[in-house]
């Protein structure tokens, strides 16, 4: 008897990068010898085993590979080297709702999704009921999807994958989905699988879902396996992580032949280079002024876009004056990635005022702050800008320029914490 649901083998996963759209069609025609692309590797030789029955939670900074090992073992990406076993039906909650079609109604959907499962048109009538009843969008389910609200569209994706019955449960930060109603209706779900012996797998970045439901935890980092092992632990070492205390053998032996450390290294050229920027940046404005660097610093000095909750950061943008102007102001806006703002702030409304700047002047705004929104992504957008005359102008903005990893061991309800202080006594 196979005690295995899932084992992944030194798999690797690697994508070639190319500077120009006619290296890769050269390479496709093999017109050329040449190599014209760059190896970047998401994974590798990445391997840990999932018993039947365990719930096991991956952990990593933004970029670590987490999703895709997820991807992989589900089949949605194929690894570029190494061995993946599988032994069970498998739902998988990666991207909700992407095998709906937005033209079917959602029943259509249900019959849709449980067909592309593996499940028969009976064993879904006798899963309707459940999956309805678990959504509860009401008589929306006869309504074409395309009509729902992001809510009603993630409450029926995830009713849908998790009351079909699955062996194996594979779960990418969709927990956080729906109101705090829903999601503590999720959380039993949650806990009933458990108590099923059924196998889950899932990445979160709340590290307090990840001590209260995980067996044990993998640690990833810039696709590197850093260790596996019981959840506390490995909680532990991702928050040395996150500072920059633990890293690889490799980037140790890197650094120790350069004689520099970590934050020295990160600190050289400009602080954006330092970030993955976002290739669909909104940019614009009369560029008297411009934003030519930006950072996120973090509690220890290093530059990081993973912000632990509660700890101090600090949100920086270097402007450039190419005119004179009076009065710039300094702006930083954080959202949800769905778009909704969420808090944010400028040198105006801190009663910061600079007076009036000359051309070729620079100027760096640091807006110092504690980190009190829940654990998840959030996306950063700054801006230059003021007024000419009675006119507000914009000077130049960067629209969702970077995204910020919160990560939480404690989250409530909502966007941000209160940071309530609790007491409980017992009336005589």
């Amino acid at each position: 008897m196979n005690d295995y649901a899932i084992r992944v083998k030194n798999v690797s996963k690697m994508y070639k990068l190319y500077d120009k759209p006619t290296d890769r069609l050269k390479e496709a025609l093999g017109v050329t010898k040449k190599k014209r692309y760059r190896e970047h590797y998401a994974l590798r030789e990445v391997s840990f085993d999932v018993k039947k029955g365990e719930t096991i939670g991956i952990i990593g900074t933004n970029g670590s590979g987490k999703s895709t090992i997820l991807k992989i073992i589900t089949g949605v990406l194929n690894q570029t080297s190494g061995d993946v076993e599988i032994n069970g039906r498998i739902s998988a909650l990666l991207e909700l709702g992407a095998g709906f079609n937005m033209e079917y109604t959602g029943i259509e959907n249900v019959y849709l999704n449980g067909t592309m499962i593996g499940f028969s048109k009976e064993e879904i009538d006798q899963k309707l009921q459940d999956i309805l009843d678990f959504a509860d969008i009401g008589d929306f389910v006869n309504q074409p999807v395309k009509t729902y609200s992001s809510g009603m569209f993630v409450r029926l994706a995830f009713a849908v994958a998790i009351n079909i019955d699955p062996e194996i449960l594979i779960v990418d930060e969709a927990l956080s989905v729906g109101d705090v109603f829903f999601q503590a209706k999720c959380y039993k779900k949650f806990e009933e699988f458990k108590q099923l012996g059924k196998t889950i797998l899932f990445v979160s970045h709340d590290l307090s879902s990840i001590s209260k439901y995980c067996d044990r935890v993998v640690l990833l980092n810039k696709g590197v396996k850093l260790d596996e092992g019981d959840s506390q632990k490995m909680v532990d070492q991702f928050k040395k992580v996150l500072v920059g205390v633990d890293i690889t053998k490799e980037e140790r032996s890197e650094n120790k032949e350069n004689g520099n450390n970590k934050s020295e290294n990160a600190m050289q050229g400009k602080w954006k280079d330092n970030f993955q920027i976002n290739p669909k940046l909104n940019e614009y404005g009369n560029h008297k002024a411009e934003i030519v660097d930006f950072a996120i610093v973090d509690e220890n000095g290093l530059l990081s876009n993973a912000i632990r909750k509660g700890s101090k950061f600090t949100i920086r943008s270097k402007v450039h004056f190419n005119e004179s102007i009076d009065n710039p102001i300094f702006t930083y806006t954080l959202k949800t990635i769905k778009g909704v703002d969420i808090t944010g702030t400028n040198t105006m409304y801190e009663k910061k005022n600079i007076g009036v700047v000359k051309a070729g002047d620079e100027f760096v705004a640091s807006f110092s702050q504690e980190m009190n929104l829940q654990g998840g992504e959030y996306l950063l957008s700054i801006s230059c800008t003021g007024y000419d005359g009675m006119d507000f102008t914009v000077y130049h903005r960067l629209y969702d320029v970077i995204n910020i990893t919160v990560v939480s061991d404690k989250n409530t309800v909502g966007f941000y914490d209160m940071n309530s202080e609790v007491t409980i006594e017992k009336v005589e």
